[in-house]
């Protein structure tokens, strides 16, 4: 057990975040209510009276690609919903298994395990640990910590990622990477893409991302936000939760929420900024948020696939072929990771930066 610390503000993000102790560590000592860094103001909490039904969002059973109705509900489900559920896709339920019991194993590390991958101490870049969401850059810190796998190679993976988690998440990977490239074939032959080569697909998935994230059991979750709202700067998001549920998306009204539920076996999809920019909008990427709770410890697993740094993001020019007028300049996406990451979450006004 770590060290008491006092409730002051600097005191706890000093503890947390220059230290490296992460949620984790605070919630180690023993704590009992929740400190003043992390209570969200009254308009930035969940508000119960606002949910929608949760049996509204598309569930799709991916079993067959070549069927024109499973096509069609993958496009559908992007135009409308930007969000997703996808059974029957090829990943067994035991890698996804093994996968979030590695989650857990890795936050059960002891502290100073841990901090070997903060990014001051990591080996490499293709690991970092972290905590909240942009800690220098947010009013109130968010309650989770994440351990973020860069994926480049096998080799890399092996040599760096930490031993408690890598052959999971090298097993995980290799197999929703095959998932990934077909989702975005079928989205992309529906803008008129024929073929993703090897431009699109740096501009689509150079720099795929997996982050396993971690919300410990929080004493008031109803005051805190465990990823406040926004929208992913991704392509593509394939996003693996626990049995414990906590993931929101913004519902079909301004204001009101819809639970994403846990599905034994399923895989969450979800839109990014990217594939909004470059459908000019025929696509969506949809604001959501997360909860912890009070009694367990959650996990997620989101695996972002993203363009390259120094890629150029834009409407595609399929989707302006028949003179449809560009909602969206064309910025290098290095540019539009920096803007997303210089403020706290704010919904979806990152796409702003974007748009002509």
């Amino acid at each position: 057990m770590s060290p008491p610390i006092s409730s002051s503000s600097s005191d706890v993000f000093d503890f947390v975040v220059h230290k490296g102790n992460g949620v984790k560590g605070l919630v180690d000592t023993g704590l009992e209510i929740v400190p003043e860094p992390y209570i969200q103001p009254l308009e930035e909490r969940l508000d119960p009276t606002k949910f929608q039904p949760e049996n509204t969002i598309p569930i799709i059973d991916i079993s067959n690609w070549d069927d024109p109705k499973v096509v069609d509900s993958i496009c559908d489900a992007a135009s409308k919903w930007g969000f997703f559920q996808i059974v029957n896709h090829g990943v067994p339920l035991v890698v996804l298994e093994n996968l979030k019991n590695a989650a857990h194993s890795f936050f059960q590390l002891p502290s100073e395990e841990r901090k070997k991958y903060l990014k001051k101490n990591s080996p490499s870049e293709a690991v970092c640990l972290g905590t909240s969401f942009s800690p220098q850059a947010e009013k109130i810190l968010e309650w989770k910590d994440f351990l973020r796998l860069y994926w480049v190679s096998e080799d890399q993976a092996s040599a760096y990622w930490p031993p408690v988690c890598k052959e999971q998440v090298l097993e995980y990977v290799k197999k929703v990477e095959l998932v990934t490239k077909r989702l975005l074939e079928v989205l992309l032959k529906r803008l008129g893409v024929e073929e993703i080569d090897k431009t699109t697909e740096i501009k689509l998935m150079a720099s795929p991302i997996l982050s396993l994230n971690y919300y410990p059991c929080c004493p008031s979750p109803e005051l805190t936000a465990g990823v406040g709202r926004h929208s992913d700067i991704s392509t593509i998001t394939i996003f693996l939760q626990d049995e414990t549920g906590g993931l929101y998306m913004r519902g079909t009204s301004e204001d009101s929420w819809i639970h994403v539920p846990p599905v034994t076996g399923a895989l969450v999809i979800n839109i990014g900024d990217v594939l909004q920019i470059m459908s000019n909008d025929k696509y969506k990427s949809i604001e959501h948020r997360a909860i912890a709770n009070r009694s367990k410890n959650r996990v997620s697993i989101p695996f972002f696939v993203s363009p390259g740094s120094d890629a150029t993001i834009g409407p595609l020019p399929e989707v302006l072929a028949s003179g449809e007028t560009p909602i969206y300049k064309h910025v290098v996406y290095s540019d539009y990771i920096k803007h997303f990451i210089s403020k706290g979450h704010d919904g979806k006004k990152t796409v702003e930066f974007a748009k002509i």
